[in-house]
């Protein structure tokens, strides 16, 4: 594999030996990744040390490394590390899923919690907690289920006609207000014990992970990123305009289904392991893309901001009320709740 760099540009051009194909990646794009991850392992770090048991940093390493301390490795690695390896992948998820879903809207509202697709999975969530007996296979199913269901409804209302982009945004904004009343309904019926077991899990968390969760997240998500990877090149055709899109070629409304498909999935995977977390998948595209000072919204920034801001929320949640914890989702509902305000303004200046 080769690589030169446009200067020009600031453009880095990556060209496997004996291919007629090239990738062309922003050297900023690069900086700001690299900036981000560096960050969330810091974080990373710090909170693996945290908690009633304090481990300084080079002993965390240590442990992660060596791990020649018994007690040292079994808090960081059974303990501690599946819920920070979650906050890594699942941040990721949620900032890839608003990417997506920003990029087909073409609106910087376009988020999974705003349109309705986290309040699907939740209501899936729901029936299988309340009926079925609440395991976390039967959660997990639920929520992908619930958010596919809720996104297909959306997808057959909005898309009438050729309408996209805002339809899509009202359209789900009226439909997640539906699964709302249904999911406080549900909770309203259910036992107490239930209930409070289906409220907290609501809320967001990521108490109590352990690794039986990790590997099956990291999976799932691998083979979506995956199944993202030729998808990708798409988004930027989409931003271009329905018609620019079909001049290039592309048929617009199977790509359209496809990548919102893909963008529902990310979002399912990350609410059946921990629960609706809002404002991740709305902030971490727009951060990021100021950050990087791309044309449109680009995935890989916008991944590490997620992680950076979901490992950071928990962080907080951990540790800024001790001894009490407070569910991840609080604190993303607080400060993302903050931004949409700055954003509103912000567009409402614009127009």
């Amino acid at each position: 594999m080769s690589s030169t760099i446009d200067f020009g540009r600031a453009m880095l051009v990556v060209r496997p030996r004996g291919s007629r194909f090239s990738a062309r990646i922003g050297v900023r794009t690069l900086v700001v990744c690299a900036a981000l991850l560096t960050i969330s392992v810091v974080t990373a770090v710090l909170a693996l040390g945290s908690g009633d048991y304090l481990i300084p940093p080079l002993r965390v390493l240590r442990a992660l490394v060596i791990g020649d301390e018994r007690f040292d490795r079994l808090v960081v690695w059974d303990w501690r590390l599946p819920r920070i390896l979650l906050a890594l992948i699942l941040g990721a998820a949620l900032g890839v899923s608003g990417a997506i879903l920003q990029s087909v809207t073409r609106n910087p509202l376009g988020s999974p919690d705003i349109v309705g697709f986290n309040t699907g999975a939740y209501t899936g969530a729901l029936i299988a907690i309340l009926t079925l007996g609440g395991g976390h296979l039967q959660t997990a199913t639920g929520a992908v289920i619930g958010g596919l269901g809720a996104a297909l409804v959306i997808h057959l209302l909005a898309f009438r006609h050729n309408v996209t982009g805002f339809r899509l945004i009202i359209v789900g904004i009226g439909v997640s207000s539906m699964l709302v009343s249904v999911n406080t309904w549900l909770i309203l019926r259910a036992d107490l014990d239930a209930a409070m077991s289906a409220a907290a899990w609501g809320a967001g968390t990521l108490n109590g992970l352990s690794w039986p969760q990790v590997g099956p997240a990291v999976v799932i998500l691998a083979v979506l990123a995956i199944a993202l990877v030729p998808a990708a090149p798409r988004l930027q055709i989409l931003e271009l305009g329905d018609d620019t899109a079909r001049a290039f070629g592309l048929n617009v409304s199977r790509a359209t289904l496809w990548l919102i498909v893909l963008s529902v999935a990310f979002t399912a995977v990350a609410t059946a392991v921990a629960g609706p977390i809002a404002f991740v998948a709305l902030a971490a595209p727009h951060l990021a893309r100021r950050l990087a000072r791309t044309p449109s919204i680009a995935l890989g920034p916008s991944a590490a901001m997620g992680s950076m801001l979901l490992i950071t929320c928990d962080w907080i949640a951990q540790h800024a009320f001790a001894p009490t914890t407070v569910p991840v989702g609080l604190v993303t509902v607080s400060i993302g709740g903050l931004y949409l305000a700055y954003l509103l303004v912000a567009e409402a200046r614009r127009n």
